[in-house]
């Protein structure tokens, strides 16, 4: 194994808690400004588009799925990823809780038909592992149903990968302490006060039951052809940052082709004249 793939596959296997060394992760201690984050951000972005353009034509399939904590930044990750690229190419699922009916399904199930078809990314704002947290720890089903979960979604990975799609599974990691700030923040803050609910608390007071069940998923699911990749996300603008290359180095992609445009000349006017009617313009306080 060379000493980059070695280093490779202990940055993969590292606990989660656990930082990258070296002088670089020291500076990055430092919470990164907004004036450098958009300038980082801006060829990321391009990149995307390139990578779009590439699975509309080439009709590859790709599937992102993010999990984490409550606060982990799973919601701004995804906007920083979708902010410049098509909607009809970058498709968010983020399901609300299941109904009588998809609670008598086969758990996955109600997942299966919101997987990408050829030319899709597919992004999963919590996704089928939702049994493996959510679910196991505030005892929305019993400890037989998330062991055989954990033992079945393997082999269905497997078949999804197997069958073209590019799946790529990311865990964002956050510490207690900057757990509690962004609740606090969500609190204060009368814009962000929709995002609160009972079972955040309730999630929030079991810190190391979310740990046990984060650790077990990991073991059962962490596998060859659909590995878990671990980001750390206290500071939300380096995390944005490093999701986005991460997903461009796993997604073979061909760089973009810009073709040479010059804008053709305005017809004239022709007697146009701007219409009598009145127009209802808005007020103009800013």
């Amino acid at each position: 194994m060379s000493k980059k793939a070695r280093a490779d596959d202990e940055a993969r296997h590292a606990p989660p808690h656990a930082e990258p060394g070296g002088s670089a992760d020291r500076l990055s201690d430092r919470p990164m400004t907004g004036k450098k984050y958009r300038k980082q951000l801006q060829p990321l972005h391009a990149e995307l588009v390139a990578m779009q353009e590439w699975v509309k034509t080439s009709g590859a399939k790709v599937c992102i799925v993010f999990e984490g904590r409550d606060t982990a930044g799973k919601g701004g990750v995804i906007k920083a990823i979708t902010a410049r690229v098509s909607p009809r190419v970058f498709r968010v699922v983020a399901l609300p809780a299941p109904t009588d009916r998809e609670r008598s399904q086969m758990y996955l199930q109600r997942y299966i038909p919101h997987l990408p078809a050829a030319g899709e990314i597919v992004i999963f704002d919590r996704s089928w592992y939702n049994r493996a947290g959510i679910e196991r720890v505030l005892g929305f089903c019993s400890e037989e149903q998330a062991k055989g979960f954990l033992e079945q979604v393997p082999t269905v990975e497997r078949a999804m990968v197997e069958s073209g799609i590019i799946l790529l599974k990311y865990w964002l990691e956050v510490s207690e302490e900057e757990q509690t700030r962004r609740l606090q923040s969500r609190i204060d803050d009368p814009r962000k006060i929709w995002k609160m609910s009972q079972m955040d608390l309730e999630s929030y007071g079991r810190w190391y039951d979310y740990s046990r069940a984060r650790d077990e998923m990991f073991r059962f699911t962490d596998t060859g052809w659909a590995p878990w990749f671990v980001v750390s996300n206290d500071d939300k603008k380096r995390g944005r940052l490093n999701v986005i290359d991460h997903i461009l180095s796993q997604v073979p992609y061909a760089p973009l082709d810009h073709p040479d445009i010059t804008l053709p000349k305005r017809q004239k006017a022709r007697g146009y004249r701007p219409p009598e009617q009145p127009l209802h313009w808005i007020p103009t306080p800013y």
